[in-house]
């Protein structure tokens, strides 16, 4: 027989660690090609959609994950979990930016996000604006509750960052 394997899983601080050398800024990017590629675009349905579900998705998961954050079983783990967080901004930041200079007109972010929610579906709103949002109502009535962070983390983590957000890319 042989042997299998394993990943050793990493520790909250490792994760944090990690995240510390990893950081990008999404000012940064250069998008002057992008907008010369969108006013040539004759059909933008397709994208606008992908650009809709992606500010929606990450606008919803940046606001309601600080109830993750708030039950956190260690330091440790809210220090990594504050980490995913940002990153969730900082996508939005991103979407919200290639919004101001590339699709539309400079707006807030929940002007961007309004007019991209008229390009989700009831399956996404059902996701985001249903079970996510409970799941975090949940966490934030009772942190301690480990079934509603188990719930969270599924549905954040396994639903649609694992499922969702990979086969987008």
């Amino acid at each position: 027989m042989g042997s299998i394997a394993t990943a050793a899983l990493h520790d909250p601080q490792t994760l944090y660690a990690r995240w510390e050398h990893s950081q990008w800024n999404p000012f940064a990017i250069d998008l002057t090609a992008d907008a010369d590629q969108w006013a040539t675009l004759a059909d933008r349905g397709l994208i606008e959609f992908v650009l809709g579900s992606l500010m929606v998705a990450e606008e919803r998961i940046t606001t309601k994950f600080s109830g993750l954050v708030g039950a956190h079983a260690s330091e440790e783990e809210a220090t990594f979990l504050a980490t995913q967080q940002v990153d969730e901004a900082r996508h939005m930041q991103f979407y919200a930016r290639f919004q101001d200079e590339v699709v539309a007109s400079p707006a807030a972010i929940a002007e961007h996000v309004g007019r991209a929610r008229a390009h989700v579906s009831e399956a996404f709103r059902t996701l985001f604006d249903d079970r996510l949002v409970a799941a975090h109502e949940r966490l934030v009535a009772d942190p301690a509750d480990v079934e509603a962070k188990v719930a969270f983390v599924t549905i954040y983590h396994q639903v649609l960052e694992g499922t969702l957000g990979l086969t987008t890319f």
